[in-house]
């Protein structure tokens, strides 16, 4: 289980950064990070930096369309690693 969390941190703490990445990008007008990466990290266990990222840059915080699909990654992710804890707890 300590495996999982250390995952876990690990990728929110990438997820952090690439959200401070494309707040500084957007800011200077440079290539920005695709919104699917943001996503993708997000689902794959990122979802707290990325909630982090959100608050701390102010960043990705009025557009409804990206808020529901990562509200969407959020709510699969805890429900895959949930059931994932519970069938293994039970082996």
């Amino acid at each position: 289980m300590i495996y999982v969390f250390s995952f876990y941190g690990f990728l929110s703490l990438v997820t952090f950064c690439f959200y401070g990445v494309d707040k500084s990008a957007a800011k200077r007008g440079k290539q920005r990070v695709p919104e699917s990466t943001l996503h993708l990290l997000s689902l794959f266990g990122g979802w707290l930096g990325a909630m982090l990222g959100q608050k701390v840059f102010r960043h990705k915080t009025k557009k409804r369309r990206f808020l529901v699909v990562f509200w969407l990654t959020f709510l699969i992710n805890i429900s895959v690693t949930g059931y994932g804890l519970y069938y293994f707890s039970l082996s």
